[in-house]
């Protein structure tokens, strides 16, 4: 029954154990997680089971790969944007955010979002609010965000000068809950590290 939830993840090691224990904890929650670990390791399956554990599981699950959009289209991507704000616009278009209304946002490869919009995204899950790309209104969104990563993100967030490419304060506020997936050369021998605040 433990692996019931997770046909996808194949393996019985200690740490798969203790990451299918960590979705049962978290999913439930509200907590942000950020989900970390090398290319490969599955990180979607993992934010697909939080998601389809918790109360969220009958909305939507939106998915956008930071690293999958040019910058140039990464926000309106993700707040959406009004008719004419930008060349191009001919239309206005809802966003990944407020797609995801009621829902999960899974945020892939999160260390490639360009700093600007890193300080539009913190102010997003402190408040629940976004402006879509050339609207001034403010609109209010019920959205679980669940992040992964590959790099060490801690570490781009406290890195001075150019080294630091992510913001601390919005490394805080995404790694509420985080969890680290065990590599898959690791997987029959393992111990997962994870670091969580309830």
């Amino acid at each position: 029954a433990g692996f019931a939830m997770l046909p996808e993840m194949v393996g019985a090691s200690e740490g798969m154990r203790e990451l299918t224990r960590l979705i049962r904890l978290v999913a439930p929650r509200s907590s942000t997680v950020l989900i970390e670990g090398e290319t490969g390791t599955g990180k979607e399956v993992v934010a697909r089971a939080v998601h389809r554990l918790s109360t969220r599981a009958g909305k939507p699950f939106v998915v956008l790969n930071c690293a999958a959009i040019p910058e140039a289209l990464l926000e309106a991507e993700l707040f959406g944007h009004t008719r004419g704000a930008f060349t191009g616009a001919v239309q206005s278009r809802t966003g990944r955010i407020e797609a995801a209304h009621g829902g999960t946002l899974f945020l892939d490869e999160i260390g490639e979002m360009p700093m600007a919009l890193q300080a539009k995204m913190l102010r997003f899950l402190e408040c629940g609010e976004l402006q879509r790309v050339g609207d001034n209104e403010s609109v209010r969104v019920d959205v679980r965000v669940i992040a992964a990563t590959h790099q060490p993100l801690e570490k781009l967030a406290s890195s001075v000068g150019a080294e630091r490419t992510f913001r601390l304060d919005l490394y805080h506020r995404l790694a509420v809950f985080p969890v680290e997936v065990p590599a898959l050369r690791e997987r029959r021998r393992s111990r997962i590290r994870v670091r969580a605040i309830i």
